[in-house]
């Protein structure tokens, strides 16, 4: 259909030369005006095809007051977003692109993606893209999707690389998420292990320290009771020797990484801490890669966690240490 532009202005009592005013808003517009006329007094038209009546008057409206009504956007809002594109008029694509997004059903993604994918909107292709691939399920009944199958079979390849990048993205972060989780533990079972074996909890700690009764439990103590547990375990356990159990393993691969992540070799009073730091001079180079790169992990979890602890705990006074110079490395059951 086309659209007598004088006529149709005349109609609300605007001239033609105030439509002339706000072609600039779009560049073809403005183009289309200002080429010269065939005749000097011959009308300019400007033909719209494929858009409702309505939609081209709520365009118009849009060049000269720059606004859009929520009914408007809820009617024609994939009209405008073609008319915007069309006519390059971006403050009205970016109208469009948001009010679809919010706008976005099972039912019209898929019309919604296709013309998003025509007009150039990454924004809006991207939700509809995030929409169908969270509920596939229903999106794959509805008739959008069954004409998409059958006529643009370009799209539906681009719509199942997307959800299969989207589940590899879930499960890498999931992975992340698991990893970093087992090396804030381990870090966390460091700091125990190192107040254990240094001021004692509750009933474990050095030898020449007398159990108290009147401490009651650190704040790490969920992790710490199973330490203490370990502990206990590691000091009784008659397969250790022979390295046929496993909880015995385990305190032995907490030593040893309490040993590389350790910095006070002449001072630590956990056992096996200089034993192990000796040890790890006399493995070659490239020999033990993966057990660097745990250290590195945990080291990394221990200052990303101690950099999210609040300012008024990181600003309190460390706790009191014990007198060193004994070098007690045993421990108390």
């Amino acid at each position: 259909m086309s659209f007598d532009c004088l006529s149709y202005i005349c109609c609300f009592g605007i001239g033609f030369l105030s439509l002339e005013l706000k072609a600039s808003v779009s560049p073809v517009l403005e183009n289309i005006l200002d080429r010269p006329r065939k005749y000097r007094r011959s009308e300019k038209i400007i033909p719209i095809l494929g858009v409702p009546c309505d939609a081209v008057l709520a365009f118009v409206r849009f060049l000269y007051s720059s606004r859009c009504t929520d009914d408007e956007m809820e009617t024609y809002g994939i009209h405008l977003l073609a008319l915007s594109h069309v006519f390059l008029v971006p403050q009205l694509k970016q109208r469009c692109t948001k009010g679809l997004a919010e706008r976005l059903t099972n039912d019209n993604v898929v019309d919604v993606l296709q013309l998003a994918r025509l007009c150039d909107a990454p924004d809006l292709y991207i939700k509809c893209m995030r929409l169908i691939s969270d509920h596939f399920k229903t999106v794959e009944k509805t008739e959008g999707w069954m004409f998409l199958q059958d006529h643009d079979p370009h799209l539906e390849l681009e719509i199942m690389q997307f959800m299969e990048e989207s589940e590899s993205r879930k499960k890498r972060s999931r992975r992340r998420r698991e990893e970093r989780c087992l090396y804030l533990q381990l870090s966390e079972a460091m700091d125990c292990l190192e107040h254990i074996y240094t001021e004692g909890c509750t009933s474990v700690g050095p030898c020449h320290l007398e159990p108290t009764t009147k401490k009651g439990p650190c704040g790490k103590f969920s992790t710490c009771h199973g330490l203490q547990m370990l502990i206990k375990h590691f000091a009784t356990c008659k397969k250790r020797v022979n390295g046929g159990c496993s909880r015995c393993k385990r305190m032995w691969q907490l030593l040893r990484l309490h040993s590389s992540i350790c910095d006070q070799t002449d001072s630590c009073r956990v056992p096996l801490c200089r034993q192990f730091k000796l040890k790890a001079q006399q493995v070659k180079k490239g020999e033990d890669a993966r057990w660097k790169l745990l250290v590195r992990k945990v080291v990394s979890a221990k200052a990303m966690s101690s950099l999210s602890l609040p300012k008024r705990k990181r600003e309190e006074e460390p706790r009191q240490t014990l007198d060193h110079r004994h070098g007690i490395r045993s421990f108390r059951l």
